[in-house]
């Protein structure tokens, strides 16, 4: 561990805390202009959401509609009632994106493995980063919004469940998170994810407000331009 994720660590709440940490709830209205073109518009408006602290699990109530909820479970998904009755799923939601382009549209099952990832990853973010077999290695610092940020370039290791294999992460002088650059393998395309509005909630730092935005090959982001994903998070609950 370097010097860097080891200030990243204690300014989120500390690793040691962390480990004593069972679930993640919280309260969640996500949209974005690629929900659109993925012909899944609804996105998810006031949801809850639970996440496991101890292994790649995440359950949205409602999804996609008002008495079913999804599940992602460890790569797997599905779609059950509230009493728990399967109304469908992927045992293998990743291959079910091979040959997509930008435009190809998702089921609802491929929209849940995204969600299912995705907020897993986010809310467990920066610890996820002290897991086995991630490497971290701090490199040259980026200068933006009158600022300068340390970088983290992460290599996460073959089968989690990530955007892709190799991201960098940007972190203020407080050590909070405040961007992260990656290339989702199953939408294609660069984006840079901006992280707001930090609040303490039981002892740990959350970003609040998440924007995320197109990325040109040059590494400039579009941060007046349309939010490919915009998210509100409220009500965090640590267990």
């Amino acid at each position: 561990m370097n010097d860097l994720l080891e200030k990243v660590l204690a300014a989120h709440g500390g690793l040691d805390n962390w480990r004593r940490v069972n679930t993640i709830d919280f309260r969640l209205t996500l949209r974005g202009r690629a929900l659109e073109v993925k012909k899944q518009p609804n996105g998810l408006r006031n949801a809850l959401v639970k996440i496991d602290a101890r292994r790649p699990r995440t359950l949205i109530t409602p999804f996609p509609v008002s008495g079913l909820r999804g599940v992602f479970d460890d790569g797997h998904v599905k779609i059950e009632t509230s009493a728990g009755a399967q109304i469908s799923g992927l045992d293998e939601p990743r291959k079910s994106f091979a040959g997509f382009q930008p435009q190809t549209p998702w089921s609802e099952e491929q929209l849940l493995y995204f969600f299912g990832y995705a907020l897993h990853n986010y809310m467990t973010m920066p610890f996820l980063l002290a897991k086995d077999g991630v490497r971290c290695e701090e490199v040259a610092p980026h200068d933006e919004h009158g600022g300068r940020w340390q970088v983290l370039k992460v290599i996460f290791p073959p089968g989690m469940h990530v955007h892709c294999p190799e991201q960098k992460f940007y972190f203020n002088d407080a050590g909070h998170l405040v961007r992260n650059d990656y290339a989702p393998e199953v939408s294609q395309g660069s984006a840079a994810h901006y992280t707001f509005d930090h609040a303490t909630f039981d002892g740990f730092v959350f970003p609040t407000h998440r924007r995320v935005v197109f990325r040109e090959a040059s590494g400039r982001t579009l941060l007046a331009g349309p939010s490919i994903f915009r998210l509100d998070i409220e009500s965090i609950v640590i267990s």
